[in-house]
């Protein structure tokens, strides 16, 4: 089957590397022509596990392209899959008239008949809006809410648990059925509306159940109950189970989560629908925000030229991408309060120009925390395992640890050495000191 994939960051080079593994022709489309370039020769444009060697050999078969042409691309498509991230503002208010251009500039050159298959993340009604607006033009349309996970990308394409596909037209169940067959049997049908409906409600009861219980595991600090055992407590439960998403850590960041709360508490604006527990998870996920910050200041106090290492940079464990991560607000609020900053993270070579100033990137953790005067675990990955207390104690100046997501408990959690801070875990006396 003849795709084109239009946009192409995270979810459009998955998807079209993914398609084309599955044997269709496949064209990668995107305005950008340095993205455009660095994929014609193989390099995606942030590193997702996997995902350079599965572009390497669609490439090599001669059934994957990229191309930042229009016209060449869209010949002879018979789905244009859109994939474009759609950015988000401070507010994680989507930026829909960045997607607006992006599908305004191709509209004339999309063949008709062509299925145009949506993935972005995009409020209830805009699917059926482009629809209107492009009435005339011989086009069907569906919707199919993206289901990426940063850092297990390919996976989660090739293996989901199931597909939500909202029709505008019933012909089309064949067409999608066909192009889902290679990855999943388990097909939810739906309206165009409910698709996209879906993704809004899915995110919107992660984001609650997180905003849940790091609230909950603040209570638990201050009364000294331990969070992690109340989370044992809960996911044993039947009617919870243990896959729930409840487990004490960092606040979410701006994005995937938070930007579907925000869609339903804009549409609840609009159509006059009181919507104040999705208002109050926005509120609880802010306020924790402020949590590791707030260590910081008692645990710093009056230092004088304190040094943090913070180890992890990127969005999530697993990827390369910086956008939109909290681990940079933070380096960023650091750098504010005159607090020296080493960052550390396997991903990460190199520093935007805007970053250098303010983080000292080192190419090891250990050289990261010599010196240091607290070390914050801002992403999880796998590589901080290898960290030994004997190691924090050796070259730390003070061997304290914020570790929001309880990544190293095991390693450093119990070393009576170092104070060690966790969500939901009561702070001891002498970690108070």
């Amino acid at each position: 089957m003849r795709v084109t994939v239009y946009g192409l960051w995270h979810l459009g080079c998955v998807t079209a590397a993914c398609l084309a593994e599955a044997g269709n022709d496949v064209v990668g489309l995107d305005p950008d022509e340095g993205t455009v370039t660095g994929l014609q020769q193989g390099r995606p444009p942030l590193y997702e596990p996997g995902l350079e060697r599965l572009i390497a050999s669609g490439i090599a078969r001669g059934n994957l392209s990229f191309s930042h042409h229009p016209l060449e691309a869209l010949r002879g498509a018979e789905i244009l899959w859109i994939t474009f991230d759609t950015p988000v503002d401070d507010s994680d208010r989507a930026d829909l008239a960045f997607l607006h251009a992006r599908l305004d500039a191709i509209a004339d050159l999309i063949p008709r008949g062509a299925l145009v298959l949506l993935s972005c993340q995009v409020p209830v009604g805009f699917t059926r809006g482009l629809q209107h607006k492009w009435q005339g033009r011989g086009l069907r349309f569906a919707h199919s809410p993206e289901n990426l996970r940063l850092g297990k990308a390919l996976e989660s394409f090739r293996k989901p648990e199931r597909v939500i596909v909202g029709l505008s037209d019933q012909v089309d169940q064949s067409l999608l059925s066909e192009i889902f067959a290679p990855f999943c049997s388990r097909i939810e049908w739906m309206s165009i509306e409910s698709a996209e409906m879906t993704k809004h409600a899915l995110n919107a009861f992660l984001a609650t159940s997180v905003a849940f219980i790091n609230e909950l595991a603040r209570v638990c600090e201050a009364t000294g109950a331990d969070a992690k055992e109340v989370e044992r407590g809960l996911k044993s439960e039947g009617r919870v189970g243990p896959r729930a998403y409840l487990s004490p850590g960092a606040a979410f960041a701006g994005g995937t989560l938070a930007r579907d709360v925000r869609f339903l508490v804009d549409h609840g604006l609009f159509h006059e629908v009181s919507t104040p527990l999705l208002r109050g998870v926005l509120a609880s996920n802010e306020d924790h925000k402020g949590w590791i910050q707030r260590h910081v200041e008692r645990l710093i106090g009056n230092d004088p030229h304190p040094v943090v290492a913070v180890l992890g940079l990127t969005y999530k464990p697993g990827t390369s991408t910086l956008r939109r991560s909290a681990s940079i607000e933070l380096c960023r609020w650091l750098n504010d309060h005159k607090i020296r900053v080493r960052g550390h993270d396997p991903a990460v070579h190199a520093l935007p120009e805007d970053l250098q100033p303010l983080i000292e990137l080192e190419g090891d953790p250990l050289k990261a925390l010599q010196g240091a005067d607290l070390a914050i675990v801002a992403t999880e990955w796998a590589d901080y395992r290898a960290l030994s207390a004997a190691d924090v104690c050796a070259r730390m100046r003070r061997p304290r640890v914020i570790d929001p997501n309880h990544h190293l408990a095991n390693e450093l959690g119990n070393d009576s050495r170092i104070t060690y801070i966790a969500t939901g875990k009561a702070v001891s006396s002498r970690a108070a000191a």
